[in-house]
Order: structure tokens, then C-alpha cells, then sequence
């Protein structure tokens, strides 16, 4: 996206006719040239489910009263032994720097969590703490990428992925996915938009925003068609334990159960509600170890050290237990938004069965996605994601509503957008009458 108003920023800034020349250091730019934003700040796109939720956080601080299924933040916080670690860490103690791969009692943690709960061997020396699960996804581009290098990206998909590739030289390459294949690549996709450039494939399941997981069958044969001809697979699972269990009581399989050379994004932002506390971790291959804790050392330093301290507790028995019910507790809810939408006549193109969110088509609206989520905002008060923050496969076609509210707020939202979605349908009427 080009921002043609760039080029005013080298325009000098206007003088009065009585300006003169100031001794004082504080004017003496005055009429010089402004510096040009670097083109990655001025080209980048809005992430437009954090724009929304400013609009929204205005016009409550307005005295207004705003309903919130536009971001992925559950309704709840970390689990109580992990807010009580972290109370108890603020007691006068040193609270140093990690290193900067971070706290290795943090990452055996991680690697029996993988053990215990998904059948997967890690080697703690092969986890990387990360300031969130965005730390982790740059932190993997950084690995990878070099300028001129495509990396093939479903459309859908989160927008980050992208924005971090292009800051980086890459090229994305958007590869349009649809019900057909719940959203996901496969490797007939890969065929067709595959090229000699071609360095990197990136793989959200469960995915933001249709919330579906990938098949693990398609999963092994998308990154082995990957792996076959020479590039990365970089898999983000930030929402991996949140997914359908299988009728056994088993767990979604981790992509290192299928492909250990690929690269595992992860946080605790979702599963363990732990969004503002901004704590991640990746997985990488043993190769890339050294080289990606220069990355992490250059860029971050370290993750902030009392929260890779507290985040230990995560995996404690009562902590699981927690996070467990508060899974089973998002089933109803996705039960309850599912029927909701049904009643409204807006379809739900495969029902998500992984993370929190599902992916609306408004199409039969007839308006654009984006307009239909700023009317619901300021008509109804309701504030929802359009489909253009995901990509252009859907972006005029689709909404994302997500299901990590209370249940009263669900309830709440989808009566308002009864209303509204009513009363455009009878003057749509009215107007072909």
C-alpha cells in the first residue's frame, strides 16, 4: 500500500515573512528539511483489529457502551498460581537479565509440556523465549528471509506474517484458499504458486481468522513438499491447545510430531490467557540454534524476566486444570455464536474447530466488509474485524467475530447485530420493490 503523502516530508516547514535567524539551538531547524520515514514505515498496512479496538476504546471512554468480538483477548488472565508467582516476585529481589534465549527452567518446561501433552521429544536447547508469539514470528522471518526471497502465505491468514516478511526484503506471495481446503494450503497450492525464489512456506492451524485447523495429514504433505525442495516451514501454533481433541480424548498433533526441522512459532498469550504479559517462545532446528540467539541478544536483549519467572507455574497441575476448563468453557461459547449466526442467515464457511474465531460471510449484505464493520460499530456499538485485515481472497466478503467475550457480551452483540442485519435486509427489500 503506497502512502503518497510521503513525499511532503522533505517539503521545508514554512516561515513567516518577520522570521529570522535564532541563536537559540531549540529554533534553529526551523525551515530545514524534514527527514522521510524509512519506505517500511510508510508503506506498512494498519492492523486493523487494533484500529478498531481504539475507535471502540474511545467511545467508551465517551461514556459509551461498546461490545468487543473483534480481538482474540479472552476474558480471562493468566491462571491463579501464575498471577500469584508473579506477585511474589515483586518483593525487593534481583530480577536481572535472562539470556537471551531465556530462563532454562522456562524452556524444560516447554519441552516436557511438548513431551507430556503431544508425544514430541524438544530439546530445551532448541526453545527460544520470545516477547509474545509477534517476537517469534519476527524472530523467524529474521532466520530465513533475505531480500527478494517469496514466502507463500494462505489468504486468509494473520496479517502480521505478512507485514514481517516485506520489513525484511521478502516477498509474500498470497495464495488464495477457500472451504474447499478449510482455509488451509495444500500441496497442489504450493505446486501452482511455487517459484525458484521461493524460500519459505508460513502455516497458521489453528487459523486467525477462520479459527480451523489444518488437516495433519495435509500438514506432513505440505511441509514435506516443502522440505523436498529446499525451503523453510515456519508454523505458528499460538492457538495449538486450544483446538478439538479427538474422539479418543488425544490432541491436535504438533507440526514436530510430523516435520522436527520445521520451525514452531508459540505464546502463552491464548491457551493460558496471557496477552498483556507479552510471552512467547519458538522452536527451532538444531542448526539454526546459535544463529537465532544472535537474533534474539540483537534484537530484544532478553523477554522480560519476572514473566519467564511467573510463566513457570503455567505448567503446574492446578494451572493445566485451569486452562483446561477454560477451553471447554470457549466450546459453548463457539456453540452459542455458531447458532447465533445461523438465526442471522450469515453463513460461517467451515466451523472453526481451533481457535477462537469465526470467519462470517456479509457478502449478502450487500456492502463490503469493512463498511459492514464500521456501520455494526457505530450504529450498534458492536466492533468486529473485516476481512481485508486477513488479506484480498476475502477481504470485501468476510468478517471475523470472535468468540473469546463473555457469554453475555456474545449474547449481547449478536442481539444488536440481529437488529442491524434486519433492518438492512427490509430496506434492501424496500429498495428492489
Amino acid at each position: 500500500m503506497s502512502m503518497d503523502n510521503t513525499a511532503n516530508l522533505t517539503e521545508p516547514v514554512a516561515k513567516g515573512d518577520n522570521s529570522t535567524v535564532d541563536s537559540n539551538p531549540a529554533s534553529a531547524s526551523v525551515g530545514a528539511p524534514m527527514p522521510r520515514l524509512s519506505r517500511r514505515a510508510a508503506q506498512i498496512h494498519p492492523f486493523r483489529a487494533m484500529k478498531i479496538a481504539e475507535q471502540a476504546d474511545v467511545m467508551i471512554a465517551a461514556g459509551d457502551d461498546v461490545i468487543k468480538l473483534n480481538l482474540g483477548q479472552p476474558d480471562y488472565d493468566a491462571p491463579e498460581p501464575v498471577v500469584a508467582a508473579m506477585r511474589a516476585l515483586y518483593d525487593g529481589r534481583p530480577l536481572p537479565y535472562t539470556e537471551a534465549k531465556g530462563l532454562p527452567e522456562l524452556r524444560r518446561k516447554i519441552a516436557q509440556f511438548y513431551r507430556t501433552q503431544h508425544d514430541v521429544e524438544v530439546d530445551p536447547s532448541r526453545i527460544v523465549i520470545t516477547a509474545g508469539g509477534s517476537s517469534a514470528l519476527l524472530l523467524a522471518v529474521a532466520l530465513t528471509v533475505d531480500d527478494g526471497d517469496e514466502v507463500l502465505i494462505a489468504d486468509p491468514s494473520y496479517p502480521t506474517n505478512r507485514e514481517l516478511v516485506r520489513s525484511f526484503g521478502g516477498v509474500v506471495v498470497d495464495v488464495p484458499t477457500s472451504a474447499d481446503t478449510r482455509f488451509h494450503l495444500t500441496p497442489a497450492l504450493l505446486d501452482e504458486y511455487w517459484s525458484k525464489r521461493t524460500k519459505a512456506v508460513m502455516v497458521t492451524s489453528p487459523s486467525n481468522p477462520t479459527g480451523t485447523v489444518i488437516d495433519p495429514g495435509m500438514l506432513r504433505d505440505v511441509c514435506r513438499t516443502a522440505a523436498d525442495r529446499g525451503a523453510w516451514r515456519i508454523v505458528d501454533e499460538t492457538y495449538l491447545d486450544l483446538a478439538d481433541r479427538a474422539e479418543d480424548g488425544g490432541r491436535v498433533p504438533s507440526v514436530l510430531s510430523i516435520d522436527p526441522d520445521a520451525i514452531v512459532c508459540s505464546s502463552f498469550s491464548k491457551y493460558f490467557g496471557m496477552t498483556g504479559w507479552r510471552l512467547g517462545w519458538m522452536v527451532v532446528p538444531e542448526r539454526a540454534v546459535d544463529a537465532v540467539d544472535n537474533l534474539s541478544a540483537n534484537f530484544f536483549l532478553s523477554a522480560h524476566t519476572p514473566t519467564q519467572m511467573a510463566a513457570v507455574a503455567c505448567f503446574d497441575d492446578e494451572a493445566l486444570a485451569i486452562s483446561e476448563r477454560r477451553r471447554l468453557e470457549l466450546l459453548e461459547r463457539r456453540d452459542l455464536m455458531l447458532h447465533g449466526l445461523e438465526e442471522l442467515g450469515l453463513p460461517v464457511d467451515v466451523a472453526p474447530n481451533g481457535a477462537f474465531y469465526a470467519y462470517v460471510d456479509v457478502s449478502s449484505l450487500g456492502m463490503s466488509a469493512t463498511e459492514f464493520c464500521e456501520r455494526v460499530l457505530h450504529e450498534t456499538h458492536v466492533a468486529l474485524t473485516p476481512g481485508a485485515d486477513f488479506g484480498e481472497a476475502t477481504a470485501d466478503t468476510h468478517v471475523r467475530l470472535s468468540y473469546a467475550a463473555s457469554r453475555e457480551d456474545i449474547e449481547q452483540g449478536l442481539s444488536l447485530l440481529r437488529r442491524f442485519v434486519t433492518h438492512v435486509r427490509k430496506y434492501r427489500t424496500a429498495a428492489d420493490a
